[in-house]
């Protein structure tokens, strides 16, 4: 029996064009997105109102995405601003 097919997302939140930056992982975007945008998660998104998702990639396994986000986290931020850019130049909400 084949097993469902998974997805994994790695995504960046902030509160404004070339404002605070927030990178993490989910297997469910659109509800982790959703508990962004209503605070239902304690810590630094929260604290400092990360609710614009201004970028995001999709990963079929869930070791593939954890790399990328220990990757990203470890940029510095203009090579994350650059991420972005390249395809969100106005730093539009995704979600």
């Amino acid at each position: 029996m084949l097993k469902p097919e998974h997805q994994y997302s790695v995504y960046t939140l902030s509160n404004k064009k070339n404002g605070t930056l927030y990178i993490g992982m989910t297997n469910n975007l659109k509800r982790r997105i959703f508990e962004h945008k209503n605070k239902l998660i304690e810590g630094f998104s929260k604290k400092y109102n990360l609710n614009i998702l201004v970028y995001f990639e999709v990963y079929q396994y869930v070791n593939d995405a954890i790399l990328r986000e220990k990757r990203l986290k470890n940029w510095n931020r203009q090579w994350k601003i650059n991420l972005i850019e390249e395809d969100n130049l106005d730093w539009n909400d995704y979600h």
